[in-house]
């Protein structure tokens, strides 16, 4: 595949360099693609700059329309997106395509709040009212778990707000990134959404860029906390969604055979490279051989292939860096714990790796302490629901967490005090744009979705008048 092209200043650009996309359920080459050069970043940042103050002076009706017509267009091509992402990341066509339906419907909805206006006092000697006013350009990095998606998660409510955009996707997933850039360019005007590519060596000039107001970073905790001191010089505002360690603990009225499927799903959807996947599994003593033998049959029976073929219901590591990252948890659980299910690499091309159930472990080992960010689960046993809930929170991350029971005040006493930004009972991974998402602890800063989440890119601006 040939022809995509960088989206700077309203123009379908090609990229002063290139760069080869590989399949990771081939490792053959897919697609050159365009790869922006500093001066092809900076061009993006001016032409943000330039077009924003008639952007943030455009109504927000008529900003709401134009992203209307962004998620029109995408649901005419939807099948078209789909295919590329699977193709592009690995995961099967059927989540590829949940994926293409969710950004859909996200911009959809988080392009119909209404920006906060509130008047906070009128008296006989002053009138006072607080509105909120956009912040300028945005600059949002995007990882390549969910290259689609997560774009949605940002530009919708920047550009509402009044904002404009600077996009930069992952290295190993920017195709469907930049064909969504070709819907833009035809929609917006030009400067309000720029799309550049890199190979990992563009983000710090983004994020310390003098001109970008603001940086929506979603990835890992450690490239976090190089957004967040790069983005200090400035005093940027900042929104990070990072990695989590979401522990699941399951009481001992819990059905095996109910909950089982729940947490499989939840912890193996997109190969388990998703941020706020299961992690790790506290079952009690009284049901833990029949969790176990439950999450293994699943693991056994699970289709493990390209995503474009029928039935596959798991496809590979979306790169090679965390395909060899995943290899090593595999032997940290070799050597710490009794793997029941998976625990092979298949003998193929692609970044293929079976669905694995670990038992026998504990606290303290790697698989357990640490994101694995990959389809292997560690099922670690508990006799007191206290001990697990501490257990649960030792963690230095806080994306989100779950508890199963068949008893919802017990279950709900123990939500409570989980330290995480989500919580679930009887369910995991259940989320939507009208429900505020944000990690506690080591999980990220700020909001994303819902209201909450269009007041990070704006700033208060409070009018106190005389009378």
């Amino acid at each position: 595949m040939t022809g995509y092209k960088l989206l700077i200043d309203g123009a379908l650009v090609d990229g002063d360099m290139t760069m080869d996309v590989l399949n990771p359920a081939t490792e053959a080459v897919l697609a050159t693609c365009p790869r922006a050069s500093e001066a092809q970043l900076d061009a993006a940042v001016a032409a943000a700059k330039a077009a924003f103050p008639a952007w943030a002076k455009t109504s927000i009706a008529d900003r709401r329309a134009l992203l209307l017509k962004l998620a029109d267009g995408l649901q005419a091509r939807a099948p078209e997106f789909a295919r590329l992402l699977t193709q592009e990341q690995g995961k099967p066509l059927t989540e590829a395509t949940a994926e293409i339906a969710y950004t859909e419907a996200f911009i959809r909805y988080l392009s119909s709040l209404e920006l906060e206006s509130r008047l906070i006092e009128d008296g006989d000697s002053r009138r006072v009212e607080m509105k909120r006013k956009p912040l300028g350009v945005v600059g949002a990095i995007i990882p390549w778990n969910f290259p689609v998606l997560i774009v949605a998660f940002k530009l919708p409510m920047a550009l509402l707000a009044g904002n404009t955009i600077v996009v930069k996707p992952a290295p190993t997933t920017p195709l469907t990134t930049l064909l969504l850039g070709e819907l833009c360019a035809e929609i917006f005007p030009a400067g309000v959404v720029n799309i550049v590519t890199d190979q990992n060596d563009l983000g710090a000039r983004l994020t310390s860029h003098p001109d970008v107001a603001k940086v929506s970073f979603t990835g890992s905790t450690e490239t976090g906390k190089k957004v967040m001191a790069s983005a200090a010089a400035s005093i940027k505002r900042i929104t990070l969604e990072l990695g989590g360690n979401d522990a699941a603990i399951v009481l001992p009225d819990a059905d095996p055979a109910k909950a089982a499927p729940g947490i499989f799903g939840g912890a193996f959807m997109n190969a388990g490279q998703v941020c706020l996947a299961i992690k790790r599994v506290y079952v009690h003593d009284d049901i833990y051989d029949e969790m176990c033998t439950a999450l293994a049959k699943l693991a056994e029976e699970a289709v493990v292939d390209d995503g474009l073929l029928q039935g596959a219901q798991i496809g590979p590591l979306q790169n090679k860096a965390q395909y060899e990252k995943v290899k090593g948890f595999i032997e940290d659980a070799r050597a710490n714990g009794t793997i029941i299910a998976g625990g092979t690499v298949d003998d193929r091309p692609g970044y293929f790796v079976r669905p694995t159930i670990v038992r026998d472990i504990s606290d303290g080992t790697k698989l357990v302490d640490e994101e694995q960010f990959g389809p292997i689960l560690p099922v670690i046993r508990f006799s007191d629901a206290e001990d697990a809930l501490a257990r649960a929170n030792a963690s230095p991350w806080g994306l989100g967490g779950s508890v199963w029971s068949g008893d919802r005040d017990t279950a709900y006493d123990l939500a409570e005090r989980m330290e995480a930004g989500t919580v679930w009972i009887n369910k995991h991974l259940d989320f939507g744009p009208n429900i505020p998402f944000g990690g506690a602890k080591q999980s990220g800063i700020g909001v994303e979705f819902a209201e909450e989440g269009l007041a990070e890119f704006t700033q208060i601006r409070v009018i106190n008048e005389a009378k």
